[in-house]
């Protein structure tokens, strides 16, 4: 079928993204699913940090790729072997596939899957097929998704079904900021009553990790960004205290649990040296292949300190969605004071700038 998408055609283009445009929407052709695999027509895409380390070069893949990874959409059709979805039903897609059979997804979320992995890295959907093509050629999968698109093809462990009652914006972003920021309190910092958790880093997935915290109604809440109108947001999400990273040093804040998501070598020293004697620093944002820290390993062993690595919340996404649908449905997780605007398709370029500029937590693509 004929779909509209936006394709990296190159990798470090200079900024602004705007005028140099690295990424073009165009038509494409898109194959049927095949066995195990379903056809989504999207709703809704969020542009995540996630696309622009692609875009910028911080994380290489091959291109031409279709962009996006956090997306929601309808169910159009199922390949041979798919019996438990319905065409019409909602879905978020995930971007982490899990197999279900490898070392990777015998761990219950603390390690990635393998196999997903691999294929993530290749450009292809799980089971190593490529389904786009424009001009004879093969466009690559971004991260078993593609979902910067009208419609994508993607294999079944790509999709969680959620009620009709999530709106196809709030269902997108539940795929990749909330497991992402949720997962690094709920799943790898594991909080217990009354301990504080302090968030680096308040854009998407940071604000996702004060909404989290703010749900769990455990001890005080702290966000840290040097963007004054994102304390301001985290202020009104509920965090207890805000700070900005010199604040933070200044003034010598510490607390039990420490979620690092800002990318960043130096925000990780900062979370790493806030986090309380017997604490947990969650560590979820991606820096650059080539960026170094440094931290006292007397620190970690005097202070009985724990550092954790934590890829996608730690999450299992089929079993972890439903729960923060769960809570977004009870209005105990307000999942749309993460979307700071809604975008075009053709605004895509605009919107990394953006991104890359920090002004945006959450801009959503909408297709309808």
């Amino acid at each position: 079928m004929r779909i509209r998408g936006a394709v990296l055609e190159e990798i470090g283009r200079p900024r602004p993204y705007a005028v140099s445009a690295p990424i073009v929407v165009t038509d494409l052709d898109l194959d049927p699913p095949g066995p195990g695999e379903v056809l989504v027509r999207i709703e809704a895409a969020g542009l995540c940090h996630s696309d622009l380390s692609v875009v910028d070069g911080s994380r290489v893949r091959p291109v031409p790729m279709l962009l996006g990874h956090e997306a929601a959409g309808r169910v159009e059709a199922l390949g041979r072997g798919v019996d438990d979805l319905v065409e019409g039903q909602r879905v978020v897609m995930t971007f982490l596939p899990r197999c279900g059979e490898c070392a990777g997804c015998a761990t219950d979320g603390r390690m990635p899957c393998t196999v997903g992995g691999a294929a993530n890295n290749a450009g292809t959907l799980l089971g190593g097929e490529r389904r786009l093509h424009r001009g004879g050629s093969i466009v690559h999968h971004h991260l078993g998704v593609s979902g910067f698109a009208t419609h994508a093809v993607v294999n079944r462990h790509s999709v969680v079904p959620v009620d009709d009652d999530v709106p196809p914006e709030i269902a997108a972003v539940l795929g990749c900021a909330v497991l992402t920021g949720g997962g690094a309190v709920l799943n790898a910092g594991r909080p217990r009553e009354g301990e504080s958790v302090l968030v680096v880093g308040l854009g998407g997935v940071g604000m996702a990790a004060i909404l989290t915290a703010v749900a769990s109604d455990i001890g005080e809440v702290i966000g840290v960004d040097a963007v004054a109108e994102k304390l301001s947001t985290a202020v009104e999400l509920g965090a207890t205290r805000v700070l900005t990273p010199r604040e933070l040093a200044e003034q010598g804040v510490v607390a039990d649990v420490v979620v690092e998501a800002a990318g960043n070598a130096r925000a990780f020293e900062a979370a790493v040296s806030a986090t309380a004697p017997g604490g947990t620093t969650v560590t979820v944002g991606l820096p650059a292949p080539d960026a170094r820290a440094s931290i006292s390993p007397l620190s970690l062993v005097a202070g009985a300190r724990t550092i954790v690595g934590s890829y996608l919340g730690s999450a299992v996404p089929a079993r972890d969605i439903p729960v923060y649908a769960d809570l977004w449905r009870r209005g105990r997780l307000p999942v749309e004071r993460l979307i700071s605007s809604r975008i075009a398709l053709d605004d895509i370029n605009a919107g990394m700038d953006a991104l890359a500029d920090g002004t945006a937590l959450r801009q959503v693509i909408m297709f309808e």
